[in-house]
């Protein structure tokens, strides 16, 4: 069988998960990745056969979308790629939220499964923000289009719809607490965070960011340059994990019991949605870092309890779903 997986290069969960999920893809033929967009910064083991610029996301310095940006990005190549994709040579497409692939499809009448965190919202029950964005809601239901749909989500709120893809890492690890606090805040600068981190001297934090490319140390803060090996074992020690609305990292600090605080990016439905589903399950979520941050921050510290992600399914498990749909389609 040969293989065809695109991924969304828009943050670090997609490729991550790609990586993942590998090993397992080559027990049933030759995988061939797809990297879509411009912004992933975890440095990729698997091959990566095609790239495009794709459509990517892009943040300003404190917090919220950059549109004026994203817009400036798109321009007639994402046509021209997909026309130029070869999605027929394939047995099987998945399509891990990439439009590009999506319009390939589209364009020759080539079935793919689409596959991934955003596939849940596929499903009216996948829990919405409070607000309602009728561009958010659009971008995530129609934004790929495909003939079967495969979701993953903290629980599984309708069918079709698993559990996360824990990193094996993280699977195989024996979590302990060294008390710093790991921090992924993508949307926001270092020089935004780092007053807010250093009002609260007792604690250190362990923060990961794309402004650096080397270990820098300031005080009770150490960043780190966007790494993936460092970041999870920044994960498996630490007291708990500041983060923003995205699925993967939140996922896997609940699922060694760590304790979790998400600010969402600002203006961004999915995350807004992943937010309103952590705080459904007791997660503490904050709208944005402002003056009130260091209160928030003991109340978090001193009365939030961690709460447990279980897992239904394997990995392996995931798989053959994803196996046995092409079949029966």
């Amino acid at each position: 069988m040969k293989i065809f997986y695109a991924i969304q290069g828009t943050g670090n969960g997609h490729l991550s998960r790609a990586v993942e999920l590998y090993p397992f893809l080559k027990k049933y033929g030759e995988v061939d990745f797809f990297l879509s967009g411009s912004n992933a910064h975890l440095n990729s083991v698997i091959p990566i056969k095609y790239r495009s610029k794709g459509v990517s996301l892009f943040y300003k310095n404190t917090g919220g979308l950059d549109y004026l940006k994203i817009i400036s990005s798109l321009s007639y190549h994402v046509i021209n790629d997909a026309k130029n994709l070869p999605v027929e040579k394939y047995d099987l497409v998945i399509n891990d939220f990439d439009f590009v692939t999506s319009l390939a499809c589209s364009f020759k009448k080539v079935h793919s499964i689409h596959f991934g965190h955003q596939a849940s919202f596929q499903s009216k029950k996948t829990p919405r923000a409070n607000h309602h964005s009728f561009i958010g809601n659009l971008i995530l239901e129609k934004f790929v289009k495909s003939d079967a749909h495969i979701g993953l989500h903290f629980e599984q709120y309708d069918k079709n719809i698993y559990n996360p893809i824990i990193k094996s890492e993280i699977i195989q690890a024996n979590p302990i607490n060294d008390g710093h606090i790991t921090v992924y805040l993508p949307q926001y600068s270092i020089d935004f965070l780092a007053p807010h981190f250093l009002g609260q001297p007792q604690f250190h934090f362990e923060v990961f960011t794309k402004q650096v490319d080397r270990i820098v140390c300031n005080k009770n803060i150490t960043y780190y340059p966007i790494n993936n090996e460092q970041f999870t074992s920044s994960l498996i020690r630490c007291y708990g994990i500041i983060t923003a609305g995205g699925f993967e990292t939140p996922a896997e600090a609940m699922y060694m019991n760590k304790k979790v605080l998400s600010i969402p990016i600002l203006k961004h439905f999915e995350q807004a949605c992943n937010a309103k589903a952590l705080e459904n399950m007791g997660v503490m979520v904050l709208e944005k870092i402002n003056h009130d941050f260091s209160k928030q921050f003991v109340n978090w510290v001193e009365h939030k309890k961690p709460i447990i992600l279980s897992l239904k399914h394997s990995t392996e498990d995931i798989i053959d779903i994803l196996i046995n749909t092409k079949k029966n389609n």
